[in-house]
């Protein structure tokens, strides 16, 4: 299992806009570099992305959820 974290604080999304398709679901397989999500501060966006591929087992941050610097925001099982 590898983890994805944050590297700052701020509210998590995984989606673009409210409209939109999630960058990511649960299952799914994902490449390493893939954004999963984005997290906001003050107006400012910065994208979450996977170190590797593998398959994105679980968000451990819900959509709209506050973060810190460290938390663990997914888990992907490496391949």
């Amino acid at each position: 299992m590898s983890d994805i974290i944050s590297p700052l604080p701020g509210i998590f999304y995984r989606k673009p806009g409210p409209d939109k398709e999630p960058y990511a679901e649960e299952g799914e397989r994902i490449e390493a570099g893939q954004t999963i999500g984005v997290v906001e501060i003050m107006k400012q966006f910065s994208e979450i992305r996977s170190d590797v591929s593998g398959v994105l087992e679980k968000f451990l941050i819900e959509d709209a959820g506050t973060v810190n610097p460290g938390a663990v925001i997914a888990t992907v099982t490496a391949e």
